[in-house]
């Protein structure tokens, strides 16, 4: 833990020490973990799927693989170990997807499993990624995925039964010339009609178990990703002896996917508190019922000393950080490129490429309050962003839109606090909480979690195609409130330590994990 505590006290007393010390302790950033249970059986399920592209939908073969136990005790924690999912897309799928100049691909999954015992279920999500591979030239193109799973505990008897449900597949194309952007996409893929999707059954004591015990699953972002609708589970009332799924696991450092250079550097030296991390996510464009995937793109951050105010009785205090940063990409204050298909005005496909310019500094603050024993943070990432368009395609036809096509403003959410953050800029938030003794859950500064917010997109300017003001075009379809945005930040790497953690930094003091984006 990189953290120093600033008492606001007059005095110490051996209490307020204590106090001090135990607030160190509960604010410490820990990693989700499981216990692992050895495996017994072996899961090997071909599984036929359908998946939605924008010319229709297309069959897919997906092929689930991992080791479970036969048995468990009653709260024992059950493991999933060597998961991988594969997919096999075939030529006719590939040549809808990529673009003639893609040469390799990246990808993501998330297999939705549902956790079934007795007559209630619960849902554990699978994520999976790969390093990039060649796009074949012919034939079909195979996608194989590996990646930590959350664990699951049987509190009550009963068999507990793991089923594949739906998938998605994020997909990033790049070309071998160097001056083209990535092209991202996703499949929305479902179990074929009267498919049979079991994977394993796990028998959790005696097997005869209370038909209500209910698994209660983590949170996860809403399915339509809609704004105000809240990042948690349907799965109802839970009594306490429902299994449970465990939280989201760390991504696999030997499953990274593709990323950008994330290193300081001598135009942004390294500082004495310096972060580094990435973060990914999705953007929706309201207007057009639609998402786009934002790769990893790299942020540099110096945190801030965290300042700790006891109550006047030292039952606990509160906690408040204050932390700044930049986007950076080669040396620009941007986000990597990534680029959106869109059916402009219902049926006109267009695909643009932007990036997300820094338009002023980035903030991070933390608000917290702990009891000593049970610790919550608010924190609130502020940065003004202006959305820049570099390359626009409408029905496959290139269409040149000029260098300064760009929203006339930053994007622009609701303030908090408008009084002591004015102006235009983007908010995102992310919620943290820890029992002491156990892991962490939501969003914290170092280990990162899930930020999500709403912003406005301002009229764009600056649009012309050889004379022709295309300012009109992109404003009616794109600008407009009501644009939910969530992003996923990887654990950072404390790049100004004398000997980097080699779990969290690569050897050039790079972050050793990327996050995969999540709906």
């Amino acid at each position: 833990m990189r953290l120093h505590l600033t008492v606001g006290a007059t005095r110490q007393s051996t209490r307020g020490r204590n106090a001090t010390i135990a607030a160190f302790v509960v604010l410490a950033a820990m990693v989700p973990a499981g216990a692992v249970v050895a495996a017994d059986q072996t899961v090997d399920a071909s599984l036929p799927y359908s998946c939605t592209l924008p010319s229709g939908a297309v069959g897919a073969t997906v092929r689930v693989s991992a080791s479970l136990p036969d048995r468990v005790e009653v709260g024992q924690a059950i493991q999933a170990a060597d998961v991988e999912t594969s997919v096999e897309l075939s030529e006719e799928a590939v040549h809808k997807l990529t673009a003639k100049e893609s040469t390799t691909v990246t990808a993501g999954t998330r297999l939705a499993v549902d956790v079934a015992q007795g007559d209630s279920t619960a849902q554990a999500l699978w994520r999976g990624s790969a390093n990039p591979q060649p796009v074949p030239a012919t034939g079909p193109l195979t996608l194989k995925t590996t990646g930590a799973v959350p664990t699951v505990t049987g509190q009550d008897g009963g068999d507990l039964t793991f089923t594949a449900g739906a998938l998605g597949v994020d997909l990033a194309l790049t070309a071998a010339t160097p001056d083209t952007d990535p092209q991202s996409t996703t499949l929305e893929c479902t179990p074929a009609k009267d498919a049979t999707a079991l994977l394993a059954t796990v028998t959790v004591g005696t097997g005869t178990g209370a038909p209500d015990g209910s698994p209660t699953a983590s949170p996860s972002a809403s399915p339509s990703g809609t704004p105000g609708e809240e990042d948690e589970t349907t799965s109802g009332s839970q009594d306490k002896r429902a299994p449970k799924v465990a939280g989201r696991p760390s991504v696999q450092a030997d499953a990274r996917p593709a990323a950008p250079p994330c290193k300081y550097d001598a135009g942004y030296p390294i500082g004495p508190m310096s972060l580094n991390s990435y973060v990914a996510g999705y953007a929706n464009v309201r207007k057009q019922n639609a998402a786009a995937l934002i790769p990893p793109f790299c942020t540099l951050l110096e945190q801030g000393a965290p300042e700790f105010e006891p109550y006047p009785d030292w039952s606990g205090g509160v906690i408040r950080q204050h932390s700044t940063g930049d986007l950076y990409n080669n040396g620009r204050k941007e986000s990597t490129p990534f680029t959106a298909t869109l059916l402009t005005f219902r049926f006109m496909p267009a695909k643009a490429t932007m990036v997300l310019e820094q338009a002023g500094p980035l903030t991070a603050d933390s608000l917290g309050a702990t009891d000593f024993v049970f610790t919550s943070t608010d924190t609130y990432i502020r940065v003004p962003l202006v959305l820049r368009v570099t390359k626009l395609e409408v029905d496959g036809t290139p269409l040149n839109v000029g260098p300064t096509c760009r929203t006339s403003g930053p994007l622009k959410s609701p303030e908090p606090d408008s009084a002591k953050f004015p102006g235009d800029h983007l908010v995102l938030h992310g919620r943290g909480e820890q029992v002491s003794g156990e892991p962490a859950t939501g969003y914290q500064l170092l280990s990162g979690g899930p930020l999500t917010g709403e912003v406005t997109i301002p009229a764009f300017h600056g649009c012309d195609n050889a004379g022709e003001n295309l300012d009109r075009l992109f404003t009616a379809a794109v600008s407009g409130s009501g644009n939910y945005i969530k992003q996923m930040q990887g654990q950072t790497c404390y790049a100004a330590a004398e000997v980097p953690n080699p779990d969290e930094c690569t050897e050039d003091r790079q972050p050793l994990k990327v996050p995969v984006p999540e709906r």
